[in-house]
């Protein structure tokens, strides 16, 4: 083992595969895709905190519990016979060199925002068989993020919202927030279902303007 190129990553692998192997952990054993979903937005939120916190032990730590997440699914795929963590490699390798034209390819793409173009018109190709601007955001985002996404994607139809006057710094924007919620609070209205219902709306007019 020591020979191979990431010994370490090797040696979790095969931990991993000892615990889910007859024999091996029961609770292990008898995980699903679906039962290890709170697991993995849970250890990705640890790891967003980490990575907001700064510390590189805490990092480290955070990093591996998500990596974990993602061996421990390719192994219980694997083990049904539907695809293995080779599978998930060879699919993302791929992935990146296409999304990566001015890199692996002869597209010239010098900036970020060039790189960011470049990116968009190659992901517009692979994924023209969506009917929405609005496809593949994930419903379950948290609701500030989803807004983020959704706001960025209405753009791309024309669909935009009015922004509203907001701080200079995100340190005053987060307390803008807060209070916002704290005001909501009082009133007795929930601020996160308050932002969805918006959302719905921004989503029924995307529609109406995909549809002209």
């Amino acid at each position: 083992m020591t020979d191979a190129p990431h010994p370490r990553l090797d040696e979790l692998i095969a931990t991993l595969e000892r615990l889910r192997a007859p024999g091996g952990c029961a609770w292990d054993r008898d995980q699903t895709h679906a039962s290890l979903v709170q697991y993995l937005v849970e250890e990705s939120a640890e790891l967003v905190e980490a990575i907001e916190s700064g510390d590189d032990d805490e990092l480290v730590e955070e990093l591996g519990d998500v990596l974990y997440q993602v061996l421990f699914h390719a192994d219980i795929a694997a083990e049904a016979g539907r695809f293995t963590l080779e599978d998930v490699a060879e699919h993302m390798t791929h992935k990146m060199k296409g999304r990566h034209p001015h890199v692996f390819g002869d597209v010239i793409a010098e900036t970020p925002d060039a790189v960011v173009a470049t990116w968009e018109a190659v992901k517009a190709v692979e994924k023209a068989h969506r009917t929405s601007v609005l496809e593949g955001i994930p419903a379950g985002m948290p609701g500030l993020a989803l807004a983020d996404k959704a706001l960025g994607r209405a753009e791309k139809v024309g669909v935009t919202v009015e922004p509203a006057p907001v701080p200079a710094t995100e340190d005053e924007l987060g307390a803008q927030l807060l209070a916002v919620v704290a005001g909501a609070r009082a009133q007795g209205l929930d601020a996160e279902r308050a932002l969805r219902g918006a959302l719905r709306s921004l989503r029924d007019r995307v529609a109406l303007a995909e549809s002209a």
